[in-house]
């Protein structure tokens, strides 16, 4: 019996220790990444009526934590030109910046 009772609280320690390390800040960086884009893109003045505008965005976060726009991968030339001028070199919020590292991002903007 006492060979149970110490394997549950063994157990017992060991869940509560993981739980405990689990709960830090573990947060996402590209899904934090991605909200901090969708405040940028957030207010679009595009003069198109009735839209749908989807694309895909190819980019890169700098030393500086700048982001930088290498392709937009869409039909629209509007959106492309939209999504550059919104991100390019606005500054973002990352904890550890990996240069070189390419982000993909889908895109739609709606009306």
């Amino acid at each position: 019996m006492k060979k149970i009772s110490l394997v549950l609280v063994a157990a017992a320690l060991l869940v509560s220790g993981n739980l405990l390390a689990s709960t830090s800040d573990n947060t996402d960086p590209q899904k934090n990444l991605s909200t901090q884009i969708w405040e940028l893109l957030n207010e679009n003045n595009l003069a198109v009526d009735n839209y749908d505008l989807t694309g895909q965005v190819l980019f890169t976060v700098n030393s500086e934590g700048e982001i930088v726009v290498i392709s937009v991968d869409t039909n629209d030339k509007d959106l492309e030109l939209f999504v550059k001028s919104k991100l390019n070199y606005k500054k973002v919020e990352l904890k550890e910046v990996k240069q070189g590292k390419m982000y993909k991002l889908p895109v739609r903007i709606t009306a």
